[in-house]
């Protein structure tokens, strides 16, 4: 397998214990959100969803979510279960006056993962957040033969219907997207254009204010981005946070894996922020100059360049 080709992954539906969800809820919950987040949450309306990251005050990502907007004033936010008491701490911090009730629901819904073959059933827009008998379908970005859609199930209700498989097909999907979730070991590090996040509708730079936005901004229209989202692969365990290095320069890591997911050949996929000139020549490897190698490959999208 390639990073290109990650047909034979088993497809089904996967309980994914390593998302958790934030709930904000109230008359405020959008303004208070869409002053906080990357993305423009005042224009979601009930029934959609965005990606969007939270950052610090210099512009790096503490967090990415999938957030949905359930009603006019409830959104649900998909997370990192690892990052989200953390963030639910800390963004509780800036809500002050405003009517808005952030909490831990992930008692209250459950998270899983479906993939299926494209010729099964044609992607959803993955803008669209269906509700059906109690479950919620968030269809995301299709990985080239499979499709991938996040669910959520009431804890007190029905569970998804479906063939049961473990959850290393949805995570090596989620790592051949190209679209960035930040864990623990990562946290803090990034800023969103160097995992390609603008590329994947995941900020705003219409929107305004919010944490890090200038920063951010800067980044963009400065050309200040020296590192950039690459999927890589090798033949030996990979994790989150790991550094790369290349013969380009030994003294140096040249870039961090992202997240990472096994393959069912043994071998690991990742996607890791790593700089552009380190990515296009050859040499890269996992940990140290003289470490495991590494495949580099492009990520499934075009980078933007006319935000």
């Amino acid at each position: 397998m390639n990073a290109q080709d990650p047909v034979s992954l088993p497809l089904g539906i996967a309980r994914l214990t390593d998302l958790g969800v934030i709930r904000a809820s109230g008359d405020d919950a959008a303004s208070f959100l869409h002053g906080q987040l990357t993305q423009d949450m005042l224009s979601i309306r009930p029934g959609q969803t965005r990606l969007a990251a939270w950052c610090s005050a210099k512009g790096r990502m503490l967090a990415s979510f999938w957030v949905i907007r359930l009603e006019p004033n409830e959104f649900l936010l998909i997370t990192s279960v690892d990052t989200l008491a953390a963030t639910l701490r800390r963004l509780s911090l800036f809500v002050l006056r405003a009517r808005v009730r952030l909490s831990d629901a992930s008692s209250e819904w459950l998270c899983w993962g479906q993939t299926e073959s494209v010729g099964a059933h044609p992607t959803p827009p993955a803008a669209a957040a269906e509700q059906v008998s109690g479950i919620v379908r968030v269809a995301v970005p299709a990985v080239r033969a499979c499709t991938r859609t996040l669910l959520l199930s009431a804890a007190d209700g029905p569970e998804p219907e479906g063939l049961r498989v473990g959850p290393d097909g949805w995570n090596a999907l989620e790592v051949f997207s190209g679209i960035a979730r930040i864990t623990a070991p990562v946290s803090d590090l990034f800023v969103p254009q160097t995992v390609n996040f603008e590329s994947v509708d995941g900020v705003h730079f219409k929107k305004g204010c919010y944490p890090g936005q200038e920063v951010v901004a800067r980044s963009q229209f400065r050309g200040t981005v020296k590192r950039r989202g690459y999927l890589v692969t090798g033949a030996q365990p990979i994790a989150a946070g790991q550094e790369l290095y290349s013969t380009l320069d030994p003294e140096q890591a040249c870039g961090t894996v992202v997240m990472a997911a096994p393959l069912p050949d043994g071998k690991a996929v990742a996607f890791a922020s790593v700089q552009v000139g380190a990515a296009e020549a050859s040499g890269l490897h996992l940990g140290r100059v003289d470490g495991p190698p590494l495949r580099v490959s492009a990520p499934p999208y075009t980078l933007r360049d006319d935000i």
